[in-house]
Formats: structure tokens, C-alpha cells, sequence
């Protein structure tokens, strides 16, 4: 018998299944935490780790972790379903259509200046307010797009949401990324701008022209596109600035009046009812659209909650901490080259069982913070080394719910997935490996 890659859902199952057993493998044990009034976040102090009590998960507590997951991510999956079904029904009035026609009417004949451009704006997206879990309910669009550009749907998700995951990783004013890490390592964020603005550019665009080439090879053999001129009606324009328009205010929202999940949620759902109703959908129209949206994106919120399941269970086993201790102590004694090519690659492996970016750095800059000081060091490696490979693996782990959910409402087996951006990704993680050592040089 044939054996075929699991279906996303069966690899997540894997994962949860596979933190209950390292429960019983790897022994119980915790850091000492404090608050940290500057972010508002609990912080480890380095050198408090101790062994507690073993808490081994039972075969009952792991399949109540399932359900649990799904719980504790409520707020997320409530917004990927409000969200989805919003711009399920602006699909429906056929504004969605229109305006992509019109893009690439627009675009005619340059159809690359069109796809640096979307790879633009989601690094910018990303970069600024770490854009993920809304590309979900944008997949379909995407795939659209890029039917109608005669392109790899693959490219133009790894041209969407490859580039908001590595405008996160790679911006100097993401809140929850590299501002978080800066804070908690106490310096001062003007500081290394200019550094991290090169290694910004300089990745996003190397990245994009990777997605656009290995997009182009398999679009070549398509038949030539046909460019046809369309008339934007006055509805599907006011239809159009509505569903954008709530990106922008989502934006807003969240770096100027800390909004959370259920405010994004209220936004959407008031946009995509309005939407309906000036596409002369009707009210039954609109509810109908707006539940079958929910449908389609029902598989994504579980993906999601799923993969919190998994952090849940290694959370409630107390070994996240004994892993952590097991991947930073060595590093101690290695000269500054291997410490930081040590530390960039547990950093990587880190990001698997806590896909948290900002979980992350609270788990572990006050560990590398205190390393970098003893071996003499900027500060600022320990922050890069932290949040060029949390980027990085959010772009392949499973445990990324956010990720495996956008790849599954593009229609994407997650195999395909991998095998697509595998090399590019290698290449990515040996350029932002460069960065780090350019960087110790830099700030030497």
C-alpha cells in the first residue's frame, strides 16, 4: 500500500500526541518569572530554572487538550470565521472580481510590477502590525488573483503571506516581534535602525524575487492572459474601499488602541453586512452568503485551535522550560561565532513548541540577554538571533496554526507547500544567518 502525506489535521494530532510523551520523557521544570512593567509581560530570570514535581499528561488530559485548544483560541477562530465570511460575501456581490480584473487591466503587460507590489504591501502589513491569521479569509482572493495572472497559487500565497511572516521577522517596528524583544532586553529601539532596514529590504526582496521566479517558470505554460477593460460601478467601488478600508482600520486598531481579536471581529462583521446589502444582496442574501463563508472557513479555525493544543499540552507537563534550560546551557561555554550559530539554530527549534512570536521572546530573551553580556556581546545579537528564525519557522512549522490554516483555505496540501518553498527557504535562512554575523560585526 501506497503511504501519502498526512492531511494537516492528522500532523497536528501527531504533534499533540508527541508532547504527551515527551511529558514522561523529559523531566518537569520551571524558571522563576517576574513582571515586566515596561511590556506588561512575564518574563523568566536567567539562572532561576529548577526542577519541579513530574506532571505527565494522561491519556484523558491529552484528549482534553483538543477541545481546550480550541478554547483558549476562541477569540482567534471566532475572527478567522467573521472575517471569512465577510469577504465571502463581498466575493459574492462580484466587486471581488471587478477589481482584480481591473488590477490586471491596470497591470497589463507588467504583471511583475504587480506581484513586487503585493509582496510590498504585505511585508509592510506584516512588518507593522504582524499580519497572518487575517490572510486566511484572503486566501481564496489570492488564488483568484492568481488564476486570473495565469500564476502559481503556491507563489502568490508564498508572495502574501511568505512575505508578511518575513516582514515580521525582519521589521524594526513590529510591536509583537522585534520591539517586544528590544524592550525586554532593555535597549533603546532607534538603536541598529538603519541595520535592520538594510537587512529588511535586502530580504524582502530577495524573497520575492525567488516567489516570483519559481511562480513564473509554471505560469509560462499557461496560455497568454487577455486583457480586457472593466467599468467599476459606483457599488462595487464603495464595496471595495469598505473590505480594504477594514484591513486599514485593523491596522489602526491594533497599534493605536490596542485592539484584540473580538474588536477585529465587530469591525468585520459590520463591513461584510453592509457590503451585502450594497450589493443588492438583501438581508436573506447576506446571512446566506455570510454562513456559507463560515463553512469554508471552518477547517481553518480548527487548524488553528489544533495547533494550541499542542503548546497546551507541553505547557500543562511543565517541559517547555526544561527544553529551553537544555538548548541555552551549552551555548555558555562556545566562542562568540559558534555561540551565535548555536543560538540561531535552538532559537529555530524553539519556535517549534512555541510558535508564539511573542510567547517566544518572553520565554527566551532573558536567557539570551545575560549570554550575550558574558560573552561580550551587543545585546542586539540576542534579539536578531531570536527573531530572524522565529520568522523563519513560522513559514513550516505545523504547530503554526495561522500558517496551516492559510495554506488549507488556499486549497494547498501542506506537502506541496513545503516542497515549493523548501529551497527558497534555506537560502533565507542562510542570508538572515550572514545578517546575524555581519551584525556581530556591526555592532561590534
Amino acid at each position: 500500500m501506497k503511504l501519502s502525506f498526512p492531511h494537516p489535521l492528522i500532523i497536528l494530532l501527531i504533534f499533540v500526541i508527541l508532547s504527551g510523551i515527551s511529558t514522561y520523557l523529559i523531566p518537569a521544570g520551571e524558571f522563576e518569572r517576574r513582571l515586566d512593567e515596561v511590556t506588561g509581560r512575564e518574563v523568566v530570570i536567567g539562572g532561576s530554572y529548577h526542577e519541579v514535581e513530574s506532571q505527565p499528561i494522561s491519556l484523558g488530559q491529552l484528549a482534553l487538550a483538543i477541545p481546550e485548544g480550541l478554547i483558549f483560541g476562541a477569540d482567534l477562530v471566532v475572527l478567522i470565521l467573521v472575517i471569512g465570511g465577510a469577504f465571502y460575501v463581498v466575493e459574492k456581490t462580484g466587486a471581488l472580481q471587478v477589481g482584480i480584473e481591473a488590477l490586471i487591466y491596470r497591470f497589463r503587460g507588467n504583471s511583475i510590477l504587480l506581484l513586487v507590489c503585493l509582496s510590498l504591501a504585505f511585508s509592510i502589513a506584516g512588518g507593522t502590525i504582524g499580519m497572518q491569521e487575517e490572510i486566511i479569509a484572503m486566501a481564496p482572493i489570492l488564488v483568484m488573483l492568481a488564476n486570473k495572472l495565469n500564476y502559481d497559487k503556491i507563489s502568490i500565497i508564498g508572495l502574501s503571506l511568505g512575505s508578511a511572516l518575513l516582514g515580521a521577522g525582519l521589521s524594526p517596528i513590529n510591536p509583537f516581534n522585534g520591539l517586544l524583544a528590544q524592550n525586554i532586553a532593555e535597549l533603546n529601539v532607534q538603536e541598529g535602525i538603519v541595520f535592520r532596514l538594510i537587512v529588511f529590504v535586502i530580504g524582502i526582496g530577495f524573497w520575492t524575487f525567488l516567489m516570483i521566479r519559481k511562480g513564473k517558470s509554471k505560469g509560462e505554460q499557461t496560455e497568454p492572459l487577455e486583457f480586457m477593460s472593466v467599468k467599476i460601478t459606483w457599488n462595487n467601488a464603495l464595496i471595495l474601499i469598505l473590505a480594504t478600508g477594514g484591513v486599514v482600520v485593523s491596522g489602526w486598531g491594533i497599534t493605536q488602541k490596542d485592539w484584540g481579536f473580538n474588536e477585529m471581529s465587530a469591525l468585520f462583521f459590520v463591513i461584510g453586512i453592509t457590503c451585502g446589502i450594497l450589493g443588492k444582496m438583501g438581508l436573506n442574501g447576506t446571512a446566506r452568503a455570510y454562513t456559507e463563508g463560515f463553512s469554508e472557513m471552518i477547517f481553518a479555525g480548527v487548524i488553528v485551535g489544533l495547533a494550541r493544543s499542542v503548546y497546551i499540552v507541553l505547557e500543562k507537563g511543565m517541559v517547555i522550560d526544561t527544553m529551553i534550560q537544555g538548548l541555552f546551557s551549552p551555548l555558555e561555554s562556545l566562542p562568540d561565532s559558534m555561540a551565535l550559530l548555536g543560538l540561531y539554530i535552538t532559537q529555530l527549534l524553539i519556535h517549534i513548541p512555541v510558535p508564539s512570536t511573542s510567547g517566544h521572546a518572553v520565554l527566551t530573551i532573558p536567557l539570551a540577554t545575560p549570554l550575550m553580556d558574558l560573552l561580550g556581546i551587543s545585546r542586539q545579537l540576542a534579539v536578531f538571533t531570536y527573531q530572524y528564525p522565529a520568522s523563519l519557522m513560522d513559514m513550516i512549522t505545523p504547530t503554526n496554526g495561522g500558517m496551516m490554516a492559510v495554506v488549507a483555505a488556499a486549497g494547498i496540501n501542506f506537502k506541496d507547500w513545503l516542497k515549493y518553498i523548501i529551497k527558497p527557504w534555506i537560502l533565507l535562512c542562510i542570508f538572515c544567518l550572514i545578517s546575524v554575523f555581519i551584525a556581530l560585526i556591526w555592532f561590534g
